[in-house]
């Protein structure tokens, strides 16, 4: 039986057995046309090459999934094809593999990368953002401890950052309250006012984020948009590494993305296993009770891995259709499902050994 099998210094078909050279296709002896070939195989693209020697073939066995339009994917070890013996010294393959670098690290990068780094970038901001507004409202409560009761998040750092001491604070909302704080110098004030400041850029930063990863979100998985909406369909692509990986992922992975170290405490200590990861913030779940939850994940995790392979391959939009039969789904096990299953001795104890809790 013949093998296709493709080396950076030519396209060859073998005997399978025997390992002779039966046709073959060597590539041009110039640096720059094999950089440009072995970028479009790196691309996932066949060669015409390929095809060509592939069609003298009735039959014919490939040695990787990249060429498996052209025949039956096998392993098959060819190794043993040398360069040199084909006229390629190593001066062409040093220069090949650094013109291959150039091409590849010039590429335009693709929408959803840009989406993988922002979603981590939008992270970043939201870990300090909270770490300072922790700080903020441990100095400034020495001062005004009343005022994390009235005001939260935005408005308690806008309050401090524009305001500064309680008078002018409890004189700006119109409230006349005692305050058990001590007074503050001036000096200080100022630095606790500055803290503030930063605070309340990060705020603004993180909303300026969330407006460019829904719009960016939107436009590279508009299906997932529909279904799962911009926010999580963004977090699972950040999860899975971009849109091509999480089209390829199994539904069960997709239902679990984001519990990694759940599934990691389940396998090492036999715990309940996770039923769902990030996908609990779709509204469908965590508003649902918890005996419908496992079965809404996975039926979300399915809909959304449809939708990320037709977002993945540009595929006509969908997603009104995707959700509507979710949604249908989700009716289905509300009525199958309305009152919480009775639990055995064996599960009450578990539960109890956990502390009736139901983590992701």
């Amino acid at each position: 039986m013949a093998v296709l099998v493709t080396k950076w210094f030519g396209v060859f078909v073998l005997d399978e057995k025997s390992g002779r050279v039966i046709d073959k296709h060597l590539m041009p002896k110039d640096p720059g046309l094999i950089a440009e070939k072995l970028a479009l195989m790196q691309r996932g693209s066949v060669l015409e090459e390929e095809k060509e020697l592939a069609g003298k073939f009735p039959r014919i066995y490939v040695s990787g999934s990249r060429q498996s339009g052209l025949g039956k994917p096998m392993f098959y070890d060819s190794s043993f094809l040398d360069a040199g013996s084909f006229g390629f010294g190593e001066d062409i393959m040093h220069s090949a593999m650094l013109g291959l670098g150039v091409l590849r690290t010039s590429e335009p990068i693709p929408p959803d990368r840009n989406l993988v780094h922002a979603i981590r970038g939008l992270d970043d901001i939201i870990e300090s953002s909270n770490r300072l507004s922790e700080r903020l409202h441990e100095w400034y409560g020495m001062h005004f401890p009343e005022l994390s009761d009235i005001a939260k998040d935005e408005t308690y750092s806008r309050l401090i950052c524009d305001h500064g001491d309680r008078e002018s604070i409890t004189e700006e909302l119109n409230l006349d309250i005692g305050s058990i704080g001590s007074d503050i110098d001036d000096s200080d004030l100022r630095a606790v006012m500055g803290l503030a400041d930063k605070v309340l850029r990060l705020y603004e930063e993180k909303e300026i984020m969330e407006l460019y990863i829904a719009e960016i979100a939107s436009r590279t998985a508009p299906n997932m948009c529909a279904l799962a909406g911009a926010p999580l369909s963004a977090r699972l692509i950040s999860l899975a590494g971009g849109l091509d990986r999480l089209s390829s992922l199994p539904s069960s992975t997709v239902q679990l993305l984001g519990a990694e170290k759940a599934m990691f405490r389940h396998l090492k200590s036999g715990k309940r296993p996770p039923k769902h990861g990030v996908i609990f913030q779709h509204p469908d779940i965590h508003r649902s009770p918890y005996w419908q939850r496992g079965k809404i994940a996975r039926a979300i995790a399915g809909k959304i891995l449809i939708a990320a392979k037709i977002d993945a391959n540009r595929g006509q939009f969908r997603g009104d259709t995707l959700r509507e039969e979710f949604e249908a789904r989700v009716e289905d096990i509300r009525k199958r499902y309305p009152e919480a299953p009775k639990k055995s001795h064996s599960q009450d104890a578990r539960r109890r050994k956990s502390g009736g809790k139901h983590g992701r």
